[in-house]
């Protein structure tokens, strides 16, 4: 599989081929910052002379432990790994990057089923699955539902799936997806959430790279808003790319995804105020009805008095197979309208983080509306610490840099 730059931007970059060749070992300094690490993801910017078909091995200074590392093509080429001990705030870590083959080590594996979806995997366990190809609807789902371009299942490390697709009472959510609501296009109102109504959807148009390898692994792809009701036939809105990364943390299954949505064409689309619409999870049908799964924001809000609020991160609990199991939303501070506001529905298992709830905005042509947030997933409850310490890891990195 091809190797692809960045981290957040791992796949969302163009792909540039490596013409460069190996440099001399590489010394890399890890910072952690304010914070205490353990089990961070790191990126180093590398010297433009790395040629990340390397082979490459990475070794901490101090003793020489091995630690599996992916390089990865770019502008300049990158480094990423994930800190294999805890490292306390003010501290920091030296490493080698070495022109030599590194000890085999399990891949973080990305199986394509050619034509339907790509499932990702960590030791041999199910993380997430992208589904580029059409999910055909259940039985008691009518066909114009149908769907592409979205995660599901979501599972945690235990095997239990966490996600929902497809459920009766709202037949149109599906497990991670990225829909609109209230929007005008064009001076129509076109739904692209509720696909009942046959205004509007987003589907699949086509997976441009993926990869993987012992730090991670990730996909590429495209989708695409159509307007249905535009006076000659089906029109595009936006164009909409998925960058996924899935990492090789320790404990829970962590993965990243960013959106970029751009205009179509020439024509803006404008979202007004509602109270639903973006980044969408539908959770297990074993969380359905009040009592069955909890919200708790990091500003400690819950169900009962949480939705419309903004949140830097939001955990959903609840048992799945008689046992508790989580999973964690965490928005990038860089998203627009950050710390944005959720849905927590006051029934059923959905969130989303929505910046349309605190008025309206426009996606105009030449300015993409970036969206980063990533996931975690655990058996078990979540601690408020843990959290947090999780979406600090995400939105204030540790700084990592070539060595004197």
């Amino acid at each position: 599989m091809r190797t692809l730059p960045g981290i957040a931007g791992l796949l969302a970059g163009s792909l540039l081929a490596a013409s460069l060749h190996a440099a001399d070992a590489v010394t890399l300094e890890v910072r952690a910052g304010a914070h205490d690490r353990d089990g961070t993801v790191v990126r180093a910017a590398l010297p433009a002379a790395v040629d990340p078909a390397g082979p490459w091995r990475l070794v901490v200074a101090e003793g020489g432990r091995e630690v599996p590392v992916q390089v990865l093509a770019g502008a300049p080429p990158a480094a990423v790994w994930i800190l294999e001990a805890p490292l306390a705030a003010g501290k920091s870590r030296a490493y080698r990057l070495e022109p030599q083959a590194p000890a085999a080590a399990p891949k973080v594996e990305c199986k394509d089923t050619e034509g339907k979806s790509l499932l990702f995997s960590v030791g041999g366990k199910p993380v997430v699955q992208y589904n580029y190809g059409v999910v055909p609807p259940p039985e008691k789902v009518e066909p114009h539902f149908a769907r592409s371009g979205y995660l599901h299942p979501v599972w945690s490390p235990g095997g239990a799936v966490v996600s929902n697709d497809y459920p009766l009472n709202h037949k149109h959510h599906h497990g991670i997806w990225f829909p609109w609501t209230n929007t005008l296009f064009e001076g129509r109102k076109v739904d692209f959430w509720n696909m009942g109504d046959k205004k509007g959807k987003v589907e699949a148009e086509g997976l441009d790279a993926k990869l993987d390898g012992p730090v991670c692994a990730g996909f590429r792809a495209r989708h695409r808003f159509l307007d249905l009701i535009a006076p000659d036939g089906p029109k595009e809105a936006l164009k909409e790319t998925w960058a996924v990364t899935v990492w090789n943390a320790k404990g829970p299954f962590l993965f990243d995804l960013e959106s970029v949505q751009a205009c179509a064409g020439p024509s803006p689309l404008q979202l007004v105020k509602y109270h639903y619409g973006g980044m969408g999870f539908r959770g297990s049908i074993e969380w359905e009805k009040k009592e069955g799964a909890t919200y708790l924001s990091s500003e400690g809000k819950t169900r009962a008095d949480g939705n419309g609020t903004p949140s830097r991160w939001c955990i959903l609990s609840g048992n799945v197979g008689g046992a508790p199991k989580s999973i964690v939303f965490y928005g990038h501070p860089a998203n627009f309208r950050a710390p944005q506001h959720m849905r927590l529905h006051p029934d059923e298992p959905f969130f989303c983080y929505c910046p349309a709830v605190t008025g309206d905005f426009t996606i105009e042509p030449g300015k993409p509306l970036v969206s980063r947030y990533r996931y975690s997933v655990h058996d078990g409850a979540v601690t408020q610490s843990e959290a947090e310490r999780i979406w600090r890891d995400y939105a204030e990195p540790p700084e990592a840099a070539v060595g004197k």
